[in-house]
């Protein structure tokens, strides 16, 4: 099977502060998609795992495109609401400059994973589970496999910029 892609997040998945760091959620649990998928938790586990002892990372990548890497993913973590990511935009490189001016204006608010599929299983209702992935990268991009789930949906991106410098700020003040 080739390298699938999904995006899956909910409210609040990109959030960017100090203008280069972005965390978000690239996958949620139990949620299905517009190719009626659907991730169950500790699809993650053993491919995380994998990686972590060969001393590998999950790419960061724009718009699934593997020869335009734009970040480092310093924390990849299936938790129990979905795959978590946590990482950061290099200023060094064009296109991550340009992401992070996106996501800061509200332009580009979305994660997807690029997977390959290791085991799945088919619901009554034709649902695809899947059980088990071999997770890739997780790239930002602007169109999504679930239109609803989008940043911005219910928060406002700037604000929340606003409110991560003001609690570093608070943070530095009480150093």
């Amino acid at each position: 099977m080739g390298l699938e892609r999904k995006f899956a997040h909910g409210d609040g998945s990109v959030r960017l502060e100090d203008g280069v760091r972005i965390t978000g959620y690239a996958s949620w649990f139990g949620i299905e998609d517009t190719g009626r998928d659907v991730v169950s938790p500790g699809a993650y586990c053993d491919s995380l795992a994998r990686m972590s002892a060969e001393g590998r990372r999950v790419k960061m990548l724009w718009q699934h495109d593997p020869a335009c890497v734009i970040g480092v993913w310093d924390e990849v973590v299936e938790d129990g609401r979905g795959l978590f990511v946590k990482g950061r935009l290099l200023p060094g490189v064009e296109k991550a400059r340009e992401a992070a001016e996106l996501i800061e204006a509200g332009a580009l608010d979305g994660l997807s994973i690029g997977y390959t599929v290791k085991r799945a299983t088919k619901d009554e209702g034709g649902r695809r589970l899947l059980k088990e992935l071999e997770l890739w990268e997780v790239s930002l991009v602007t169109f999504p496999m679930l239109p609803s789930a989008r940043v911005g949906s219910k928060s406002d991106p700037l604000r929340d910029v606003a409110r991560a410098i003001e609690a570093a700020r608070a943070e530095l003040a009480r150093d």
